[in-house]
């Protein structure tokens, strides 16, 4: 099985500007960003069920002081995931890609939850 150089998984904020440097460009919010058109995003996929669940979305509401349980909760729900996950491993085996979002905070955020677990289970055999 192919595996993937983690600095191939790119986050991005989904209102900066694309580059082709970006690779496959996903975004990982269950809603549309604000006030972005689909022309202007330039997305390649929008994987809504890879991103929290509505009501842990609901419940962290981007409350830095629940990073950490939201995290641990986020990736149990990645753990069950069992179709968007395989797709989005088979497309970091491509090459690169950059799971985009639309939060203001970059370091606290689902894409970063879902970057450090798809650099984790690289190699579990889910394809």
């Amino acid at each position: 099985m192919k595996s993937f150089d983690e600095d191939a998984i790119r986050l991005k904020r989904i209102y900066r500007r694309p580059r082709r440097s970006d690779g496959v460009r996903i975004l990982v919010d269950r809603l549309w960003p604000r006030g972005l058109s689909k022309e202007a995003a330039h997305i390649d996929h929008w994987m809504k069920d890879v991103a929290p669940s509505d009501d842990l979305r609901k419940w962290f509401a981007h409350d830095v002081t629940r990073w950490e349980a939201f995290r641990d909760s986020y990736r149990k729900e990645l753990d069950a995931n069992e179709t968007e996950v395989p797709e989005l491993q088979r497309l970091c085996r491509e090459g690169t890609i950059t799971l985009l979002f639309a939060a203001r905070d970059e370091t606290h955020n689902q894409a970063v939850v879902i970057r450090q677990w798809l650099i984790e289970h690289e190699t579990d055999g889910k394809t």
